[in-house]
């Protein structure tokens, strides 16, 4: 089985299985879901999930100004 590169970084772990015979309809309603989730998570999180990605894809020692703002040093 060939392995997906998820957004989420995952490599390891039980795999979720989707049935092969859904219908386009059935596949479309899903991904529609997933959207709409998405989508709550997203306006409910939006400021702690931006905060976090910034700290997550910063590079390694080199801070964002904002995290000194109040450090003059």
């Amino acid at each position: 089985m060939k392995r997906l590169h998820l957004p989420s970084r995952i490599s390891h772990g039980l795999d979720f299985l989707i049935p092969d015979n859904w219908s386009a309809d059935q596949a479309l309603a899903v991904v529609e879901l997933i959207d709409d989730l998405r989508e709550r998570i997203v306006a409910h999180y939006q400021i702690a999930l931006n905060e976090l990605l910034r700290e997550q894809r910063a590079p390694p020692g080199n801070p964002h100004p904002r995290d000194n703002a109040a450090d003059p040093f």
